[in-house]
């Protein structure tokens, strides 16, 4: 059995992290999660809209996923010594090096494989871009109120 670790924030689910977990899956026969606690998210990224408990929830949900856990505050290696994977896969933007973590790895007794994976090109690939357009759909639909209120034409939005 090749088990397959990942990790994430997964804050928004999106078709970015659908094909990064079923990409990570088809490395392996199991697929464990590692999903960021709210204080990693805020300090690697951004603060989170769904708590760890939720996101955690979510994850765990996904048909690609076997197990999924909540990530330490700290140590990122300290959950991977727990779970033991032959492989690792990152995402194409997480800012972690393949070969920096191997040889971390290496150095606490493990030798797994790193690989980063691609990314999907899809408008909605990521949080961000869902949250701006969410934005953009709502500041149309402000428009579109204008427009039916009277105040504006259509061809003014």
């Amino acid at each position: 059995m090749v088990r397959v670790m990942t990790s994430g924030v997964f804050d928004i689910l999106h078709p970015g992290h659908l094909f990064y977990l079923e990409e990570a899956r088809a490395l392996g026969d199991e697929l464990y999660v590692v999903v960021a606690t709210d204080n990693t998210a805020r300090n690697r990224k951004h603060e989170p809209i769904n708590t760890e408990d939720m996101r955690l929830r979510m994850v765990q949900a996904l048909k690609p996923v076997d197990e999924s856990f909540l990530g330490y505050d700290g140590d990122i290696y300290k959950i991977v010594l727990e779970i033991k994977p032959d492989i690792i896969a990152i995402g194409h933007d997480q800012k972690h090096t393949p070969d920096v973590i191997k040889k971390d790895l290496a150095d606490r007794g493990l030798n797994v494989e790193v690989v980063r994976l691609g990314r999907v090109d899809h408008d909605l690939n990521g949080t961000r871009k869902i949250i701006r357009k969410v934005i953009d759909w709502h500041i149309f639909q402000k428009k579109m109120e204008e427009v039916e209120k009277g105040g504006k034409r259509g061809d003014d939005i």
